[in-house]
Formats: structure tokens, C-alpha cells, sequence
């Protein structure tokens, strides 16, 4: 046999090996991909059969909110009316001056730690 054979069966070789060698890695990562899925799929499952059980409800919860959503403008009319009635005029709460503690000017020591004379 002649040497460029010999590399030939080499590279043919070497070639299988590596073509093995990734899908053994590819049927490994494709058999945790599968068993995650079921994992998912009985999840999937349980979250139907909860379903199931909320759906007849769904009916009355959306009733119930049509009802609301139609008594909203009456709602806010009124709010509005009330409002209207008991608006904030700041005007008549703005006293005279500026309020003052009874005690007088608190005296601070740090203020004259720093040098500021408030007097």
C-alpha cells in the first residue's frame, strides 16, 4: 500500500470518529431538551385543568364588570358634582405672616459651631 492510502484510511477514519463523537454529544443534549419538554408539557397540563375550573366563573366576573363599567359615568357625574361644591379657594387659608413655634427660634450650638450668628 502506498503512503497516500494509508492517510486516506486515516482521514476516513478520523472523520467517522468525529461524526460519532458529535452525535453522541447531539443525542445527549437532545435527550435533556426531551425530558425538560415533558417536564413542561405535564405543567402545561396542570395549568388547563386549573382553567377548566375558572372558566365558569369568567362568565359572572365579566358581567359583573359590564355592570360597573355602565354605572361609571354616573359615578363620575356625581363625583363632579360634589366637587364642584367643595372646591379649594387657598386664598382664604393664607394667614397673616409666617407662623412662628410658640416657644419662639429654636437655639442651635451648631449653628454657632460653624460661625453663624442668627440673631
Amino acid at each position: 500500500m502506498s503512503g497516500l492510502a494509508v492517510w486516506s484510511a486515516i482521514d476516513i477514519a478520523a472523520l467517522i470518529a468525529g461524526l460519532a463523537v458529535y452525535l453522541f454529544i447531539v443525542s445527549s443534549q437532545l435527550q435533556r431538551v426531551a425530558a425538560t419538554l415533558e417536564e413542561s408539557a405535564e405543567l402545561v397540563w396542570e395549568i388547563k385543568k386549573d382553567a377548566e375550573l375558572i372558566a365558569p366563573g369568567l362568565t359572572s366576573i365579566n358581567t359583573t364588570g359590564n355592570v360597573v363599567a355602565g354605572a361609571l359615568p354616573l359615578l363620575y357625574g356625581m363625583g363632579e358634582g360634589i366637587v364642584n361644591g367643595a372646591t379649594f379657594n387657598h386664598e382664604e387659608h393664607v394667614s397673616e405672616g409666617t407662623n412662628r413655634p410658640a416657644m419662639g427660634t429654636r437655639r442651635s450650638r451648631l449653628m454657632e459651631a460653624v460661625g453663624v450668628n442668627i440673631d
